[in-house]
């Protein structure tokens, strides 16, 4: 296979969420592979400083300032950019938010904000993006999902219910729309060293002891190790893949832990 189907000339892609983290790790590497951005946040002074960050390193980048789970400005939003900039030819729904707290203490309010964040915000922009795709008949969706997709754990119901849910919307959007040679797919992290997590990895804590006990790989992944399966599923390499979740979390779901040295 030639690695030019791993190219992302001329395609142009929506990042939610992308600011940061993951969002702006997989944007980044959406743009040295070729691809011209459009990166939506919330936070107008966030995405300024973004959008120049990437233009100062040669990329391609504009903004789109709207709230991904409101739906009137979804669809404003996404009309404006197919009228005005051009047709989005990848989509990656990584918007997400997480409320940590026993099921017995969550309120109505975090559960409701969380799922509509993590679950709703996803579906609408797919609907909005994937009526132009659909006309097109072409395009790539990428879901972030999480560990959670797969995997209970306490005090994040509401955030293992959305990534749950988004597991299945990936599944169900990829055989409602692969008549319209569309790929959705998903991508589920696992623990990935943020500046949000960065109290969790101290030296000593107990739960950066579990996970590095748990992952075979021995160490919490980066942002940039999300970004080859990125490419991968945005590009025509992966154009008969459809409907499923690469996990990227140094095999953590495949074992009980890290292999015992004898």
């Amino acid at each position: 296979m030639s690695l030019a189907r791993f190219d992302l000339e001329n395609k142009r892609a929506l990042i939610t969420g992308g600011t940061q983290g993951i969002g702006y790790a997989i944007a980044k590497g959406f743009g040295e592979a070729g691809a011209s951005l459009i990166i939506n946040a919330r936070n107008e002074e966030k995405l300024n400083h973004c959008i120049q960050q990437l233009q100062g390193i040669g990329i391609t980048a504009s903004g789109a300032l709207f709230d991904v789970t409101q739906a009137g400005l979804v669809k404003e939003a996404i009309c404006h950019i197919e009228n005005t900039i051009g047709p989005i030819d990848i989509l990656v729904n990584n918007a997400g938010i997480i409320k940590r707290a026993p099921v017995e203490n969550l309120s109505e309010e975090d559960w409701n904000e969380v799922i509509q964040t993590n679950l709703t915000a996803p579906f609408l922009v797919s609907k909005y993006v994937g009526q132009y795709m659909i006309e097109r008949r072409r395009g790539k969706i990428i879901n972030i999902c999480s560990l959670m997709s797969e995997l209970g754990r306490d005090t994040v119901s509401a955030y293992a219910a959305a990534k749950g849910g988004i597991k299945m919307l990936t599944r169900s959007l990829s055989a409602e729309w692969a008549p319209y040679n569309i790929q959705i797919n998903g991508i589920g992290p696992g623990y990935i060293a943020t500046p949000i997590n960065a109290s969790y990895r101290a030296k000593g804590n107990p739960l950066n002891d579990y996970i590095l006990s748990r992952t075979p790989a021995g160490r919490w992944g980066t942002p940039e190790d999300l970004v080859g399966a990125s490419i991968f599923l945005a590009s025509e390499a992966s154009d008969f893949i459809n409907g499923q979740i690469i996990y990227v979390d140094g095999g953590l779901l495949a074992t009980f832990g890290k292999p015992i040295t004898y």
